[in-house]
């Protein structure tokens, strides 16, 4: 709605092409998926990467530190290390989480309660 002069002109937006931007979703998919392939992912990254690749390479770096990228890794777990390696374990454990409301979770689309769809 705008003014013009002492009068007040209404214009309305009418949408000539009324198909979805995204296609519609296919029938009989399982939103148990997107639980699996998070909880394996947080998984692998959190304890594969955060303790168990962390640790080793302070297990394996020389008392004078070694260089990996911009990082100095030396034998003595710091602050950081500690920081990543709890990180870790608790990405760990939300994906053991996920992976167990993945099995408990009843298979078709994932509906939430008290919507009718």
């Amino acid at each position: 709605m705008w003014a013009r002069g002492s009068r007040t002109v209404e214009r309305t937006v009418t949408d000539l092409d009324e198909s979805p931007a995204v296609p519609p979703e296919d029938r009989g998919g399982d939103e148990r998926i997107g639980y699996r392939v998070g909880g394996v992912l947080l998984l692998t990254i959190g304890p594969g990467l955060g303790v168990v690749l962390n640790i080793a390479l302070h297990r394996m770096a020389p008392a004078t530190g070694q260089a990996i990228g911009p990082w100095r890794i030396y034998p003595a777990l710091g602050s950081y290390a500690w920081g990543v390696v709890a990180l870790g374990l608790i990405a760990g454990v939300v994906g053991i989480v996920m992976l167990w409301l993945a099995q408990r979770s009843p298979p078709g689309k994932f509906v939430l309660p008290g919507y009718s769809y």
